[in-house]
Formats: C-alpha cells, structure tokens, sequence
C-alpha cells in the first residue's frame, strides 16, 4: 500500500467515506460477535482513537500490541480465547451472510478450525486450499497453478487448540510466523479442519484493490443527500451528500458516488460513477473525476482530470493537471510493488498519490505511476515513474537569444 500507507495503517484507508475496518467490524457485529480483540501495531495510537472502546460501534473492543509484524500466527498469540473464536484479517471485507455461514459450517462439523475461501481467476498472490467434501486437506502457498482456484481467505474460525499449534510454528522463509502452517500442523495430526467457500469477499492489499472494495461499497450503499444542493446542480439518486457538504451549480454528479462532509463541489464539474470524496475536500471549476477515492483535505480548484486513481490526504493540484488512467497501447497498466514490477490486471488505472502532494499547473502523471508523501510535480512536467517522498520533479528551461526575422 505504499505510499499510501506511510502516513496513514493500511485499516484506516478509507473505502467509500469509510475506513477499510469499519467493514470487518460490521460483518463481525452482523454475524452477532460483540466483544472483539484487535492486534495492533504500526500506527496503533491512530487506531485505537478510530475506534476506542467500541462504545459508538455498540461493540466491545479492546487491544493486544504486536510490536514487530511476525505474521498471522503471531499476531493471533497475544490473544487468549478459552473457547471459539473467530480470526478476520484487518485488511479483507466478507460479507454478513458468508460469515455467518462459515461459523455456522464450523459447529456442525465440530472441526477444530475452518478456513473461509473465495474462488478467483488468479491465484498467484495466495494460498490455494485443496479439499475432500468440505475438508482441507492441503494449503499450497505460491502454487504453480494459479487459475480457477479456491484461496484461503483471511477468515478463521479457530478452537482454542490453535494456539498450541501456533506454539509449535517455526519462523517461514519470509521470517514470519504463519497461520497457515499451524493449521498444516492440526491436519497432518488428523483434526478436522474444514472449509466454507464466501459469497462476496474482497482483499484489499494492493492500491487498486481500493478501488474495488470502492466500487462495491459505493454499490450496495443507501444513498441520502443531506448536505446543499444549489440549484441548476444535478444528481443522480444514487449519490450520497453527507452533512456540511456543498454542491454548487453546474456540477454534475454520476452515481453511485460519495461526497463527505464539508466538501465544497462545483460549480460547473463533473463526478463520474464509482468516486468517493472525503471530508473537507475541493472540487472546483471545470474538474472531472472518475472512479476516484479522494482523502481528506485534497483539493482540485481548476481545469484538472483524475482517473481511476487514489489521492491521499490534503493533496493540491495546480490548474490544468492531468493523470491518465489509460496506456497509449490500451494494454494492462504496469505498476511497481516492492521493487518489483506488477501487471496490476487493470486495463484502467491512474496514479496513487500519498499525503501532501502537490501538482503544479499543466502538470501530468502517466498511469501505474505512485507519488510518495510531500512530493512535488513543477509545473508543466510530465511524471512516467514513481517519485519517493519529499522529492520534486522539475521541467528545467533553456534561456536563450531570440532571433528576429527581418521583413524590412
């Protein structure tokens, strides 16, 4: 998630004018789980004052620190369960129903652990589960098969006798404590550990996949429009305005789309489906924006596109800024993970802007490109590669002797 997640835990990002969390907390509360644990880490502080004690989520909520990121099994250690319990991983959504069904999948079997899966095109990035009638009898990590498989999902359901597996889990090749191993420990000892393929999931582990996770938020949204409307403004029904917001007219506003409280839109702009702006945000005059998630505090005053793109927290863009969302080959666009090139799947897909960027006026960014915190774009420069935090671009100009033609 970087750059995004430099400044801000990758839980906290927000999906539909809210964090990716609140969705987990939900599914959890819908599936009628009240008291919940959470393990935290990087940028803990700005957790725990999210959430608190759980008293507004009408949950009970508490945490256990997991200083250094060892793994899953490691995270789940420093809780202490006595009976059931559930395990979801802070960076996936599954719906209410799914959820609901895996536990209930996990009773009647009387399995010492049952492992949500999802079925996907592409399994490179995950663990591929192998079963027998329900039963897994096998989890493969980076299989050579990656098509039309089921992965596991990030969702457990575990008996207390996990954590004498997790006791007995070596470090991985990644250094890391893995779930996956403690449970590989419960199969080859022939407890029964079983599986429950979800209806809806989403992992939200790379920068698009906020998008998606967007997207279907957005989609499944009761939409109500309470902030201003002024007249001579268009909205489709299903848009959402929340309090203090302000849209002004001329602009115009496809749905389903999110506009967060005290954001100032228009006049005479235009929001394409699948965008979500946060709180505070700008969006003026002769602006276009399509399937966007905006953060906080961003503003885009004058003449600017943005496409299928994610823009961090109190970013500005100078007049006439463009980001493309789309090769000159029409091919998938390529962006970079860890140092690694990736293929990203998307056809349509712009820049990832950390917190405090700014563009200067006709400045451009090419698709798949990510912008680190606090850096800058000069005016009229044209960005094609990735620029690192408190970094700037620059056009550099050439000065020289004009020469006159004589028409005399």
């Amino acid at each position: 998630m970087h750059p995004l997640s430099r400044t801000q835990p990758k839980v906290l990002l927000p999906v539909a004018g809210k964090p990716v969390l609140d969705y987990v907390l939900e599914s959890l509360k819908g599936a009628g789980i009240e008291d919940i644990t959470i393990v935290v880490g990087y940028l803990k502080e700005s957790v725990k004052e999210r959430f608190g004690d759980g008293e507004d989520y009408d949950l009970n909520i508490s945490y256990v620190e997991q200083d250094e990121q060892n793994g899953t099994a490691d995270a789940i250690s420093f809780t202490d369960f006595d009976d059931t319990f559930v395990v979801v991983n802070g960076d996936v959504y599954c719906d209410v129903k799914s959820l609901e069904d895996t536990i209930r999948n996990h009773n009647e079997e009387d399995a010492v652990a049952t492992i949500g899966t999802y079925r996907v095109e592409n399994a490179a990035s995950y663990g591929i589960i192998k079963t027998d009638n329900g039963s897994v009898e096998e989890i493969i990590e980076k299989p050579e098969e990656t098509t039309n498989k089921l992965i596991n999902a990030g969702v457990y359901v575990f008996e207390p006798e996990i954590y004498d597996a997790i006791e007995r889990t070596p470090l991985s090749k990644r250094g890391e404590k893995e779930v996956t191993t403690s449970i590989d420990f419960l199969i080859e000892e022939g407890k029964l550990v079983n599986s429950n393929e979800l209806d809806s999931w989403v992992h939200v582990g790379r920068p698009w996949d906020l998008l998606l996770a967007n997207e279907r938020a957005l989609e499944k949204m009761d939409h109500e429009k309470k902030g201003e409307i002024e007249e001579g403004a268009f909205l489709q029904d299903d848009v959402t305005v929340e309090e203090g917001a302000r849209v002004r007219s001329g602009a115009y506003i496809e749905g389903p789309a999110y506009i967060g409280r005290n954001s100032d839109v228009g006049p005479n702009c235009y929001i394409r489906p699948h965008t979500a702006i946060g709180e505070e945000v700008r969006v003026g005059n002769a602006v276009e924006i399509k399937n966007t998630i905006i953060m906080k505090g961003t503003h885009a005053a004058h003449h600017t596109y943005i496409g299928d793109s994610v823009i961090g927290q109190n970013c500005n863009f100078g007049a006439g800024t463009k980001i493309g969302n789309l090769r000159l080959d029409a091919g998938s666009v390529i962006m970079t993970l860890r140092g690694e090139l990736t293929d990203t799947g998307r056809r349509k897909l712009g820049a990832v802007l950390g917190d405090g960027v700014q563009t200067g006026i006709n400045s451009m960014v090419n698709p798949g490109v990510k912008i680190g915190p606090e850096a800058a774009v000069g005016p009229g420069a044209v960005l094609y590669e990735d620029l690192e935090a408190n970094r700037s671009i620059m056009v550099k100009q050439k000065e020289q002797e004009r020469e006159w033609k004589d028409d005399t």
